[in-house]
């Protein structure tokens, strides 16, 4: 008999909070009152969140431990998914599978992990009588008692444990010591986002538009262009917890850290409030209590959006326009340097503009895989060419309020030749038009800003910008 876990084993993940995070996505009242069920322990808790909705059809499964689980029933061995998971569960993902002879979970007052697990098995299969495949050091009483360990994803300490534990072992996807003892590795850096802190220089742009050049006034700008950045990051590791189900069903969303099982959803629980505190604590040390007030509005935001802003219709992509927006006034917030009106007003109608773009891409995306709604989104097939619209309309209007800056006696005081700025808007004009037809095309990424910084004419075009401006305050 080869007996085989289920959490971190079978599938990369955890099922616990894999529940737990699907029911605070969609009925998070719920959520949260199930965890009432610890006071009557673990398993009373995963029956409780078993009831919430749940998809176990796009789990990610552990391929190397499939093959191990075919290899083994081609040579006429009986199998049997045993875990400390509630009992519905487990049997759900059994059946997914088909790979199973028997199924058996957790139920409340039996929580079948460590010493209750061996003592379940010995008295089903004998002592001896089975083989056991499992990930953590919870399963070594388990492997005391079986003729065979087989480890997963296990480290050399583990590993050690599990050949001293049982007559034989076998270890799949054995991994190094890690660092200081903890299991990081590169996938944790890429559940940060790091590419999406490009989107943070946008903190630098009211001192780089007043024409600061204080060294105090950059100073306060890089110290809240780190603390914003660790702020997003903490947003984007909850943001993808919550969005489970939704990454997992997209063709490229579904390879990120916790959608994958690459990174374990408790990394995440301990990551983005540590990351919130490390920003929260560099704002105090170091900036003004205005740039604060605007960091937490920027974090209550990203929450509403998370929670429940991103499935409503139109209210998401002014949503999104805001939290570029809020980089601004964060610059401005820790610079100390005035916000123009003019830069403000420019700066919304084009991230209005970006935000529709990106919904665009998602509908198009969609619509190339044959669905008729964006998932985990509120709009609809036929909704694009109203969103497309709005990305245009919006664009147009940042270019007119350009022009209209252009033309004000304010430009006079800051630039020598403004003149020359009549140049950015046929530029920028022609890289709204072009963003929303590769969008139309379906060739835009999942994020326009990503799209730009590494698009060779997105570069040039702001490249020539750049000079055009420099030119002009001449």
């Amino acid at each position: 008999m080869l007996v085989v876990d289920l959490d971190r084993t079978l599938i990369r993940t955890d099922l616990l909070y894999e529940t737990f995070f699907a029911g605070l996505a969609t009925r998070p009242r719920a959520a949260l009152a199930a965890l009432g069920g610890l006071v009557e322990g673990r398993a009373t808790l995963k029956a409780r969140l078993a009831e919430l909705p749940f998809d176990a059809g796009q789990l990610p499964m552990n391929e190397a431990v499939l093959a191990y689980i075919r290899a083994a029933r081609a040579r006429g061995e009986r199998t049997a998914l045993v875990s400390a998971s509630d009992a519905r569960l487990v049997r759900a993902v059994a059946d997914r599978t088909g790979l199973f002879d028997e199924a058996h979970g957790s139920r409340p007052g039996l929580n079948l992990k460590g010493r209750a697990k061996a003592a379940f098995l010995v008295e089903r299969y004998g002592r001896g009588g089975f083989a056991y495949i499992g990930d953590s050091p919870a399963d070594l009483p388990v492997w005391a008692v079986s003729a065979h360990a087989i480890t997963v994803g296990a480290g050399p300490e583990l590993r050690r444990a599990a050949e001293e534990a049982a007559p034989a072992a076998t270890h799949l996807e054995p991994r190094g010591p890690g660092l200081f003892g903890l299991s990081l590795s590169r996938a944790h850096l890429k559940a940060l986002r790091p590419h999406q802190w490009l989107k943070n220089l946008l903190i630098f742009l009211p001192a780089v538009a007043a024409h600061a050049t204080t060294p105090g006034v950059w100073g306060a700008a890089v110290l809240a262009f780190i603390a914003f950045s660790l702020t997003a990051s903490s947003v984007y590791l909850l943001n993808d917890l919550l969005d489970l189900a939704a990454d997992r069903a997209h063709p490229r969303k579904r390879r990120r850290p916790f959608a994958s099982g690459a990174v374990p959803l408790v990394h995440g629980l301990v990551m983005a409030p540590g990351l919130l505190g490390l920003a929260i604590a560099i704002a105090l040390i170091g900036l003004p209590l205005l740039f604060l007030g605007v960091l937490a509005i920027y974090y209550a935001l990203t929450l509403a959006y998370s929670f429940w802003l991103k499935r409503r219709l139109v209210i998401d992509i002014c949503a999104l326009a805001a939290l570029y927006t809020l980089r601004i006034m964060a610059g401005a917030a820790a610079t100390a340097v005035p916000l123009s009106p003019w830069m403000l007003a420019f700066s919304g109608f084009l991230f209005l503009a970006l935000a529709a773009v990106k919904r665009q891409a998602e509908l198009v995306d969609g619509l190339a895989r044959g669905r008729e709604k964006a998932a985990g989104r509120a709009y609809e097939a036929g909704d694009l060419p109203v969103v497309t619209m709005m990305g245009l309309a919006a664009g147009y209007v940042a270019v007119l309020i350009l022009a209209l800056y252009i033309s004000s006696p304010d430009v006079q005081l800051l630039y020598g030749a403004p003149k020359l700025l009549w140049g950015i808007a046929p530029v920028l004009l022609y890289w709204i038009s072009r963003a929303v037809m590769i969008a139309h095309r379906g060739r835009m990424t999942d994020d326009p800003v990503v799209f730009a910084v590494r698009d060779r004419v997105s570069l040039a075009c702001g490249a020539a910008i750049l000079v055009l401006a420099v030119l002009a305050a001449g």
